[in-house]
């Protein structure tokens, strides 16, 4: 028998990893037994297990039961220090890399342990022996000579644990994906977090520190179902600090502003209007002869929606291109790999990202950010959110509805937030 000790710690039974390490180990063909295991008591109170994994067939089995358990969480005791080889050439990695997860990350160098900055899945990581600093790379952005980690010996993950307060959003939307959540109950729940997170972002400005707050993914369906004017007013008050779309979302919110409706159909009446299919190439017609949609909004063409409360609020965003683009509007930035760097840098330091009505965008955007990073996924198709989920973006909590619906009563939540909180001053 090959066998090797591991250590759980933290909620781990909230969290569900203990049950993970016990499927996983018996998934991949290997057994385990217990050694230690005690329970925290209190909410706050950790949980500890030690258990050893046993392989009948190698140690090269072994070894990869362990590396498939530490990526769930589990924390493999020893001295031994990461293993680094240097890369050869540009773009190309040595043999046996480290491929990431989004958690946070820790790898040993000498003795000590070195934080991985800019946690993503899919992505290896980077050593400076010299600096003691460690980050994520995607491989495109790898130099011959980097410090690569190959292996899995010196790295410690530490995914994010639930919570075991039942009042808090993501322990209340701890279940699988349903239509039949209380929609209303969880709007509040969310509008409350939103709304702690906008406060702790407007202390962060005050010290001079612009991190933290909450980025959009958005798709064209939040204009479809009459979406568009409560986002804007999210904006307006202050709850975006970052917009991540496509050509679609901004087309057709400027196509609502300028001719009242979204693919041709009314947004009041919801009835198709006579050559309304049209609509949207108008609407990027327009921005092109201003030169960009800053220049419209200067130039009183654009005077409300989305795009408009962005360029007044100085909200980033950034629309990023697809094979199927119509037109595209002259912000839409066409190379995917620009737009994927712009899209990361916006996520990184956020508290939260709340994806609404995009399964494509919502999950290039999840395999961006680190685990971190607190995800609402919001969509009418129970599909969508349990694909984003499977794709590797696991701290992420769906809301089973319609958009449209869910940005006006989100809206209003926050309102209600607001006066509250103005009443009390």
């Amino acid at each position: 028998m090959f066998m090797r000790e591991i250590e759980l710690k933290g909620h781990i039974v909230d969290s569900m990893i203990m049950t993970k390490v016990f499927d996983t180990t018996l998934e991949l063909g290997g057994d385990y037994k217990v050694l230690e295991f005690d329970i925290g008591k209190e909410k706050t109170d950790p949980s500890y297990a030690k258990l050893l994994i046993i392989s009948n067939e190698s140690q090269q089995h072994l070894e990869s039961i362990l590396e498939e358990l530490q990526n769930i969480g589990a924390d493999i005791p020893e001295v031994q220090d990461v293993n680094l080889k240097q890369a050869e050439k540009d773009q190309c990695l040595p043999k046996g890399f480290y491929s990431t997860t989004n958690h946070q990350t820790f790898v040993k160098l000498n003795g000590e342990w070195i934080s991985v900055q800019h946690p993503k899945m899919d992505a290896v990581i980077t050593v400076d022996p010299v600096a003691k600093t460690a980050e994520t790379k995607v491989i495109r952005k790898i130099k011959a000579g980097d410090y690569v980690v190959v292996g899995h010996s010196g790295i410690r993950i530490v995914p994010p644990e639930k919570p075991r307060d039942a009042g808090q959003l993501f322990e209340f939307m701890n279940s699988e994906v349903s239509s039949e959540k209380p929609k209303e109950a969880i709007i509040r729940k969310i509008a409350k977090e939103m709304f702690e997170i906008k406060q702790e972002y407007q202390k962060n400005l005050k010290e001079g520190k612009k991190e933290g707050g909450i980025a959009i993914v958005g798709g064209p369906a939040i204009i479809h179902t009459g979406g568009g004017e409560a986002l804007a007013k999210l904006v307006e008050m202050g709850y975006v600090q970052g917009l991540l779309a496509g050509n679609a979302l901004a087309t057709h919110d400027i196509e609502s502003v300028l001719y009242g409706t979204s693919l041709g159909i009314n947004i009041e009446s919801a009835n198709p209007v006579v050559g309304g299919h049209k609509h949207h190439i108008y609407a990027i017609n327009d921005v092109n002869k201003a030169g960009s949609i800053r220049n419209a909004v200067e130039q009183g063409i654009i005077t409300k929606g989305i795009m408009y409360e962005c360029i007044k609020n100085d909200v980033p965003y950034i629309l990023a291109g697809s094979i199927r683009d119509d037109g595209p509007l002259p912000d839409v930035v066409t190379d995917s790999v620009e737009a994927q760097d712009i899209m990361r840098s916006m996520v990184m330091d956020k508290k939260m990202v709340i994806m609404m009505a995009t399964l494509l965008h919502s999950i290039a955007t999840g395999n961006l950010m680190p685990s971190s990073v607190k995800t609402v996924c919001v969509d009418i198709l129970p599909a969508t959110v349990t694909k984003l989920m499977d794709r590797g973006t696991s701290q992420a909590i769906g809301v089973v509805t319609d958009i449209g619906v869910f940005l006006v009563l989100l809206a209003k939540e926050l309102e209600k937030l607001e006066n509250e909180h103005n009443s009390k001053k």
